[in-house]
């Protein structure tokens, strides 16, 4: 392969995903460079993120994605809702090939770019599908199959969960990956969908390397 993350990039990648119990090897190194450098090419034409470099990309994409994996049973059905450039459900099945996953996004360009990565890196038991998870259609046909819904695109939970409901088998679950949550946060938390899940489990990250802060929500279906 011609082209090859940085070292101290390629470090920061293997040393982050320890810290959530991954130890990544030199096939699936080699996975993420693939995406790093078609990521980096399209986005030279296609604003697929805005995230331009390296080092960010590895950080706020790669790592951020991988973060939630140590929630995941092994064998999982999962849509990731507002998908992108395929974040976080194109790593979570880098490293977890027995991940059944769906990517659905409203932007057709994104999703043209995840079906190529997913064809470059030859990964099966994945679809990347365009579309929103309002649509009649997506939720006729993928309506109460999956173990888990998971986004970090939503801006309003609330809204996410009312739109994951339908889609999650009983006892499926929420994966909202959200920003740091204040006191006044915490408290919408414990008032919000009490008739539809479990009061979550909130999980504070600080990321290795990095000040950057991430919390994990998990919400169960009842």
């Amino acid at each position: 392969m011609c082209f090859s993350m940085e070292a101290e990039n390629k470090d920061l990648l293997v040393e982050g995903a320890k810290t959530f119990g991954i130890y990544l090897g030199g096939k699936t190194i080699e996975a993420f460079e693939l995406y790093l450098k078609e990521l980096l090419k399209w986005n030279q034409k296609i604003n697929l993120t805005a995230i331009r470099s390296e080092k960010g990309i590895v950080l706020k994409h790669f790592l951020d994605s991988l973060s939630v994996h140590p929630y995941l049973p092994n064998c999982s059905s999962i849509l990731d809702i507002g998908s992108g450039a395929g974040f976080p459900g194109i790593p979570l099945k880098i490293i977890q090939p027995t991940l059944e996953v769906t990517l659905i996004d409203s932007v057709r360009k994104k999703v043209d770019f995840q079906k190529h990565i997913i064809r470059t890196l030859g990964l099966k038991g994945i679809e990347a599908i365009h579309g929103r998870v309002q649509d009649k259609g997506i939720l006729k046909s993928l309506g109460g199959r999956f173990d888990i819904t998971l986004s970090r695109a939503f801006s309003d939970l609330r809204t996410l969960l009312i739109l994951s409901f339908p889609f999650l088998k009983e006892g499926g679950m929420v994966i909202a990956m959200k920003s740091e949550v204040d006191n006044k946060g915490m408290k919408l938390l414990n008032e919000i969908e009490r008739t539809r899940y479990q009061l979550p489990k909130t999980i504070p990250l600080i990321f290795p390397f990095s000040s950057f802060k991430r919390t994990i929500l998990l919400f169960e279906k009842i």
